[in-house]
């Protein structure tokens, strides 16, 4: 695999390829759609066709509508992240990604809020905040709460963990459990640019890593 990479596609468990991968080879990878989602290809063609834009060697460039707990500002650097639940597991092992100057975003789904606000916490004790240069919210779906409420949303938990950092966020990005799940180049660069009007995420350059050849 290292001498002859190939796109490694998937999100969710997925995750931990991609961090193992990118830690340890520096080459990058695909999070996407896996095959399943091909039977709803009519309905989500435009998030299954940016899988065929990876694969065929087009640069990315996503624009979403603004949100309005958004961050404004401009971030750069090597895309990284992916499943909350796998990212706070995996940290202090082998695979566990160095995050200073890279952009993370962070997904999830079927957890308690409790458990969330936990995860949230292990990232951030463990220094995964305090040197990324943004933050991208994607979706947190099937999100469950205990008998007594926990008393915030996700992206009320989200922001009381990273209130003190002055990175850029953006909420609501369409990567994660949904139909509306955007192909990312796991460790390509990208920029960030998180306006009043506008959010653009586009990639910038892949020459400081191996990228998969086009197919």
């Amino acid at each position: 695999f290292v001498d002859n990479p190939k796109w490694i596609i998937g999100y969710s468990d997925i995750t931990l390829l991609h961090a193992h991968i990118y830690s340890n080879f520096r080459i990058a990878s695909l999070h996407a759609p896996m095959a399943a989602a091909f039977n709803e290809f009519d309905e989500d063609r435009e998030y299954l066709e940016s899988i065929l834009y990876c694969l065929t060697g087009t640069k990315l460039r996503y624009q979403l509508a603004p949100h309005d707990l958004n961050k404004h500002g401009i971030a750069e650097g090597e895309l990284i992240g992916g499943n909350l639940s796998m990212l706070a597991h995996i940290i202090g092992t082998d695979s566990d990604p160095d995050t200073t100057n890279r952009i993370l975003f962070l997904e999830d789904i079927g957890e308690y809020k409790y458990n969330i606000d936990r995860m949230l916490m292990q990232l951030k004790r463990a220094g995964k905040f305090s040197a990324i240069s943004g933050l991208i919210i994607g979706s947190f779906t099937e999100i469950k709460d205990t008998t007594i409420a926990f008393g915030q949303d996700v992206q009320d938990l989200i922001l009381n963990k990273v209130s003190e950092y002055n990175f850029p966020i953006c909420f609501d990005f369409p990567v994660g459990h949904t139909g509306k799940n955007y192909a990312l180049k796991v460790g390509v660069k990208h920029r960030l640019a998180i306006e009043k009007e506008r959010i653009v995420l586009e990639e910038i350059s892949t020459q400081e890593l191996t990228t998969p050849p086009s197919a």
